[in-house]
C-alpha cells in the first residue's frame, strides 16, 4: 500500500483506467463473438455489419492503446478473410 499522496492518487487511477480497459476488451470480445456466429451461420449480411463494428471499436482501442495495434490489424484481417470465404462458398 503506498504511502507517498501521490502513488495513493496513481493506484486510484490505474484502478480506473483497468476498469476502462477491461470493459473496452469485453465489448470487443462480444461483437467479435458475435461476428463468428454470423461466419458460422454463413449470414452474410450481418457478418459485414458485425465486421464494420468490430473494425471500429479495435480501431478506437488500438489508438487509445488498450489493444496492440499489430494486435488489432492481424484481427481485421483474418476476420476479413472470414467474409471472404463466407462470399466465395456463395
Amino acid at each position: 500500500m503506498p504511502n507517498i499522496k501521490s502513488a495513493k492518487k496513481r493506484v486510484l487511477i490505474i484502478e480506473k483506467k483497468t476498469a476502462q480497459n477491461k470493459a473496452i476488451k469485453s465489448r470487443i470480445s462480444t461483437y467479435a463473438k458475435k461476428f463468428k456466429s454470423a461466419v458460422n451461420n454463413k449470414d452474410l449480411a450481418v457478418a459485414e455489419e458485425m465486421y464494420r463494428e468490430v473494425v471500429s471499436l479495435m480501431d478506437s482501442a488500438a489508438k487509445d492503446n488498450v489493444i496492440h495495434v499489430n494486435s488489432a490489424n492481424r484481427k481485421k484481417a483474418r476476420y476479413a478473410k472470414m467474409i471472404e470465404s463466407i462470399k466465395e462458398a456463395k
